[in-house]
């Protein structure tokens, strides 16, 4: 299956660039921040196919924090595999994801699964509560994760495990972390442009 999907093309040779909401937004949350970014790159920002009381998602859950993980699993494959066509329909050889909150979540899932698709990962408040099989096929992938040091969602201690593991991974990680919570400030935006252009 496909997803409904916003898409600018970019000029030939340039990256393509992925955006996935958050639980409630659309496929515009990211999709001009990308293109402010990266004003050349091919800019493709999937909507999430479930709803959880009227908000958008990329997968199902059973409560804050407790995902439904078969459906994970299911919804991970159908996401590879998009994101696979979307790379060889703009002929790409460097996919950047760009993903916050939920839609950091089926990023990382997709990256812990399929390292090979995602060269450049921006994690933003993402929350992975459980623990990945090693995976070393993510050395040399680049990830940004940005974070709140006071995210009631994802906590501090998840995200660092989550740092981690990726550097174990051998992974290349940059962690940025704001004072607040769950919200995106100013210095994260600061931190993802230094991180692609820096």
């Amino acid at each position: 299956m496909s997803y409904i999907a916003k898409r600018t093309k970019g000029a030939a040779g340039q990256p393509l660039f992925l955006t996935f909401h958050g639980t409630g937004g659309t496929e515009d949350q990211f999709h001009g921040l990308a293109r402010q970014l990266l004003p050349t790159a091919h800019i493709t920002s999937p909507q999430g196919d479930v709803t959880e009381h009227g908000a958008l998602r990329f997968f199902k859950r059973t409560g804050e924090g407790v995902y439904d993980m078969d459906d994970l699993a299911q919804r991970t494959v159908t996401m590879t595999e998009f994101i696979r066509t979307e790379a060889t329909g703009v002929g790409s050889d460097r996919t950047i994801g760009l993903g916050y909150s939920n839609g950091a979540n089926i990023l990382a899932a997709v990256a812990l699964d399929s390292p090979e698709l995602m060269h450049d990962i921006i994690l933003m408040h993402p929350l992975i509560p459980w623990h990945p099989n090693p995976q070393p096929r993510l050395s040399g992938r680049r990830v940004l994760i940005t974070a709140g040091e006071r995210d009631p969602i994802c906590p501090r201690d998840e995200t660092q495990r989550l740092a981690d593991y990726l550097v174990a991974q051998g992974a290349g990680v940059t962690l940025h972390w704001h004072s607040g919570g769950h919200e995106i400030v100013q210095s994260e935006l600061d931190a993802v442009g230094t991180f692609l252009n820096g």
